[in-house]
């Protein structure tokens, strides 16, 4: 498997260095654990505080971006830290469902979490991973709740549309004019 430098965020970052002016933080997840799972939660929380101090980050201007699993963990992390980021980026995520058989639709709990954040959510059309309906279910949860959410699914694109969704110029540009009021 190919490390987080490799692939994703790392590799656009250091493609186009000039296009992402940013500390970057990019904590793994352990094998066999999702990121919702408490411990994972506190580590990745715990190094984006550390990094954020350490390197004179701006509070107000945190954005938070995964890929795959990590696209399921930005929906699980924007929803329980609403309010703590500018906007999120996920690509090819989801969201995961409920353990218990509750009548809870859980693309509409999430969405009405995350509420008016910005968000920007990318996935391929061909993705035979994680079908890009959960990226289309999540997008019009998040209309429904009030939210304006952009959403950008390539066509004849697979699993690695994060390729694609790093490499548009005007990512970088909508990111760094948000930030928290």
């Amino acid at each position: 498997m190919a490390s987080c430098k490799q692939v994703g965020l790392g590799a656009a970052v250091r493609l186009h260095s000039d296009r992402f002016p940013a500390v970057v933080v990019m904590p793994q997840c352990s094998k066999n654990v999702w990121w919702t799972d408490p411990e994972m939660e506190a580590q990745a929380m715990a190094a984006l505080t550390k990094a954020t101090k350490e390197f004179h980050g701006d509070p107000q201007r945190t954005y938070l971006t995964g890929i795959s699993m990590g696209g399921y963990g930005i929906f699980a992390f924007a929803a329980k830290f609403a309010g703590r980021f500018a906007a999120v980026v996920p690509i090819c995520g989801g969201v995961a469902r409920p353990r218990t058989k509750a009548e809870v639709e859980p693309h509409s709990e999430v969405a009405g979490k995350i509420g008016k954040t910005p968000i920007w959510i990318f996935h391929g059309a061909a993705d035979p991973t994680i079908p890009a309906t959960e990226s289309r279910k999540m997008e019009a949860a998040i209309r429904t709740a009030g939210g304006t959410p952009r959403y950008t699914e390539y066509p004849g694109v697979g699993h690695n549309s994060w390729v694609k969704a790093y490499a548009e110029v005007e990512l970088p540009k909508w990111l760094f004019d948000l930030r928290l009021q």
